[in-house]
C-alpha cells in the first residue's frame, strides 16, 4: 500500500472518514483495520473514532499514509466526474487481455485518485460516475442507500404483458429475487423492443440477467441515469465532464450523506 494524499479540513476529522476518503477502502473495512490494531496515529495504536489533523502521522501496517495539508473549504468538496462509457471498454484500471479501460481517457484528478462508482460491463454503454471521495463512492454503491439506476434496453422479440408483469413483480435469480421498480415501453420494431428500466440496486449484470430469466436476450444496454445525475445529451462517448457543486450535493443527499 503506497502513500496517498488526502485533503482534509483544518478542524480535526475522524480517522476512518479520512482513510475512506483516500479510497483505501470502505468506511466499514477501515473501521475493521482500526479494531485490529493495524492503524497508528503519532506512533500510538489508533482507537475507533479518534480525530486527526493535517500535522498527525498516520500509518497502516507500519507504512505511512500522508493525510495532507489544510486547504480552503471550496477545494474540499468531493469532485465527481461523469463519463460517457462506450461499448468495448472495461471498468477496471488494467485489463489482462489488453482491452481499453474506462480510466484510459479520464483527466487527472485534482487530488487523490478517481474511484469508480459501480460498474458497467464491456458491452454496456452510458453514464459512469467517478469521484475523489471514497466515502461518497461507498455510500452511492451500498444497497441500503437504494440509489436509482435508469437504463435504456433493447431486447430481442416482443415481451408479452405477462412477461412484463413478472419483471415488475420479481423473478428468482441465482443470487436472490430481483425486479424492476419501473418498466416502461419506449418503441418497437421488427424483432426488437425498447424499454426504459429503473431499479435501485447494482448487482452484477442485473438488468441482463432479469431479462434473460424471462426468456429475452438484451441486444443493447445503456445507462441513462445514476441517482439524480443524468447522462448529458451533448456528452459524446469517450468524453467526461466534472459535475457542478450543486449536482454533487444533490448526489450526496441521494446517498444519505
Amino acid at each position: 500500500m503506497g502513500c496517498r494524499v488526502a485533503i482534509i479540513r483544518t478542524v480535526a476529522e475522524r480517522l476512518q472518514k479520512v482513510l475512506a476518503g483516500l479510497g483505501l477502502g470502505s468506511r466499514r473495512s477501515v473501521e475493521e483495520w482500526i479494531r485490529e490494531g493495524r492503524v497508528s496515529v503519532n506512533g500510538q495504536v489508533a482507537e475507533l473514532g479518534v480525530r486527526v489533523e493535517p500535522s498527525d502521522r498516520v500509518q497502516i501496517d507500519g507504512r505511512p499514509v500522508e493525510i495532507g495539508v489544510a486547504l480552503a473549504d471550496a477545494a474540499l468538496r468531493p469532485v465527481v466526474l461523469g463519463y460517457h462509457k462506450p461499448v468495448g471498454e472495461v471498468t477496471t484500471r488494467q485489463d489482462p487481455q489488453g482491452r481499453p479501460t474506462v480510466f484510459d481517457r479520464l483527466p487527472p484528478p485534482p487530488q487523490g485518485r478517481w474511484i469508480v462508482v459501480g460498474r458497467l460491463d464491456v458491452n454496456t454503454s452510458g453514464l459512469l460516475l467517478f469521484t475523489t471521495d471514497g466515502a461518497l463512492a461507498h455510500r452511492l454503491m451500498h444497497p441500503s442507500s437504494e440509489v436509482e439506476r435508469e437504463y435504456l434496453v433493447r431486447v430481442r422479440s416482443h415481451p408479452t404483458a405477462a412477461t412484463l408483469a413478472r419483471l415488475r413483480e420479481g423473478v428468482q435469480l441465482e443470487d436472490g429475487w430481483a425486479r424492476f421498480d419501473r418498466l416502461e415501453a419506449e418503441q418497437a420494431s421488427d424483432g426488437h423492443a425498447w424499454y426504459r428500466c429503473i431499479l435501485h440496486e447494482g448487482r452484477n449484470r442485473e438488468v441482463r440477467r432479469l431479462w434473460s430469466a424471462v426468456g429475452h436476450e438484451v441486444s443493447r444496454l445503456m445507462r441513462l441515469r445514476y441517482g439524480p445525475i443524468r447522462l448529458p445529451e451533448d456528452l459524446r462517448p469517450g468524453h467526461s465532464r466534472v459535475l457542478p457543486a450543486a449536482l454533487v450535493e444533490e448526489l450526496a443527499r441521494a446517498a444519505n450523506m
